[in-house]
Formats: structure tokens, sequence, C-alpha cells
């Protein structure tokens, strides 16, 4: 499903992704961990065409994130790690918006809006404008932007930042569904708890360069079990 092929990205005399190779199933909860700076934020801006890798490549079902960087968008949800919405929409006109890009019909598109406002408790404050709201609620209503078109890929850099015990709980609830429905969800964190229990991969990152690969009961068996400590072996800390 998702494949990088000795993907590289520098910055001058920094290399932030270094020959990067691996590949996500199918149907993947897969836990992208590493330190700050590490190299999973650049990584996932790859993955979405914002950056040109230095060398190598990467590939969303078949398609080259790069060279058919607008198809991909199509198939995929994506999360930054940085939340950006337009302050003087309201958090409705915002979905709208979302969901006109992606060529939603109006009768579908305004049903998921209803259900999404009302699945993260943003109905009250639909009808104000973004630059009013909390950095929690824009966190959801961004969560919300990106399930809304049903995309077939979700990459999401941080998702749990910013969320209140509840919302954390409904949106991990969220992606296993989706993940039951045969979406390929990608996440970085630094909640290393909230990755163990949700994930069935793990690749770890340092450096830029990929530590380990492999599935969440085959990383962790060595550790006693526990990925805190498959963690902190990996990145040699």
């Amino acid at each position: 499903m998702i494949v990088f092929e000795a993907l590289t990205r520098t910055f001058r005399e920094k290399t932030a992704v270094d020959h990067l190779t691996m590949t996500v199933p199918q149907g993947a909860m897969f836990g992208f961990l590493g330190p700050n700076g590490a190299g999973k934020t650049t990584s996932l801006r790859l993955l979405m065409g914002l950056l040109q890798p230095t060398s190598g490549k990467a590939s969303i079902d078949g398609l080259d994130v790069y060279a058919q960087s607008l198809e991909v968008r199509r198939r995929v949800g994506y999360l930054p790690d940085e939340v950006f919405l337009y302050d003087y929409l309201t958090g409705r006109q915002f979905l709208e918006f979302i969901g006109d890009i992606h060529s939603l019909e109006k009768s579908v598109r305004d049903e998921r809006i209803s259900h999404y406002l009302h699945f993260f408790q943003l109905e009250e404050a639909a009808d104000d404008f973004t630059v009013n709201y909390s950095f929690g609620m824009k966190k959801k209503l961004a969560l919300a932007s990106i399930v809304l078109h049903r995309p077939r890929v979700l990459l999401l850099d941080e998702p749990f930042n910013g969320l209140d015990p509840q919302a954390v709980r409904d949106f991990r609830e969220l992606l296993q569904k989706m993940r039951a429905d045969g979406v390929t969800i990608v996440f970085s964190s630094h909640v290393l708890e909230v990755v163990e229990k949700l994930v069935t991969h793990v690749a770890i990152i340092a450096r830029g360069k990929l530590q380990t690969i492999w599935s969440l009961t085959d990383i962790i068996r060595p550790f006693d079990n526990n990925l805190e400590k498959a963690f902190f072996s990996h990145i040699g800390s």
C-alpha cells in the first residue's frame, strides 16, 4: 500500500530522511516513532508530495507521491503537525469547503458534516469563526475535515496532541473502526501508551534512518513486551 524506496531528503548540510526503505501493508495501523528531529514529519510531508525528495521515491496505492500528488491527495486524509484553518470561516463553512474540494454531493457532504460535528462535540461552535476556537477545538475540526471524504489512507502527525481524554478515546475508536473497514493508517506520536494500544506495526526512526520495522508483537517481545523499553533501545538512549 505505502512503499518507501531509499527515500532521502536533505536540507543544505542536514539529511532529514536518509535512504528510508520500508513498506506499510494495506489495512495496517502503523505507528511511526522517533525522537524530535528524527525525520517523521519530513517523511509524512514527502508522502503528501509537499516536499520533493532529494533522491529515492515513495508510492501510495501504486501512485508516485510526487509525480501524481493530486491523485494521491484524493485518496489520503492528512493531518499536519501544525493545524491550518481559515480564521474567518465558521467550523461548518470550513467543512463545507473541504467537502466541495473533494466533490462530495451536497446531501452527502451535509450529512457527514452533521455527523462529525456531533462526533467531535463541535455542534455548539459550528457557526462560530474558527479564529475563536481553542487549540483543542481546532484540532478536532481538522480531524473532522480529513475523514470527511472517507479516505483510503490516513497520515497523521501527532494526532492526539491537544485533545482532551474524551476526544482521545473517541478518535481512537474511530481509527479502529476505519481500520476495520480497510483504511491504512500511519501516525506519529510521542504518547507511547496510546501507540501501544492501537497499532499493528511499528517503525522506529532516528537521525533520519530507519532503526527497526516489524509487527508490534515482534518488536516488543524481546523487551518484556514493553514498547517504551524497545523504543529507547532502538534509538540508542
